[in-house]
């Protein structure tokens, strides 16, 4: 049996950027639900999460002694902060965005 909750239950995030590009890390909160968050949190489930807002690939990378995962979102940010008119041009708020990303946990 399992039931879902917000990514943010069990982990916490932060952003940067580098021109149009967002780097997201992750890290869960409690060592034992690395696995589970690595399984679910793709990067073609961060893609399909973001939508539209990504117009590039996302590239997960893992860090497993630290139990993190990092993603590098391309073409992200509408040109970067120089080149948009985006209120968040530095996508400082995409770790919120992510965390709201629903995973599957025991219950």
């Amino acid at each position: 049996m399992s039931r879902t909750i917000p990514l943010h239950q069990i982990a916490h995030a932060r952003a940067g950027d580098k021109g149009n590009t967002s780097n997201i890390s992750l890290w869960v909160h409690d060592p034992a639900d690395y696995d589970l968050v690595r399984e679910q949190v793709t990067a073609d489930a961060v893609k399909a999460h973001f939508g539209a807002q990504v117009k590039g690939r996302v590239t997960r990378y893992e860090l497993p002694h630290l139990h993190g995962l990092n993603f590098v979102l391309v073409d992200a940010l509408d040109g970067g902060v120089n080149g948009s008119l985006n209120l968040d041009g530095h996508g400082k708020s995409w770790s919120a965005i992510l965390l709201d990303l629903n995973v599957e946990v025991p219950q």
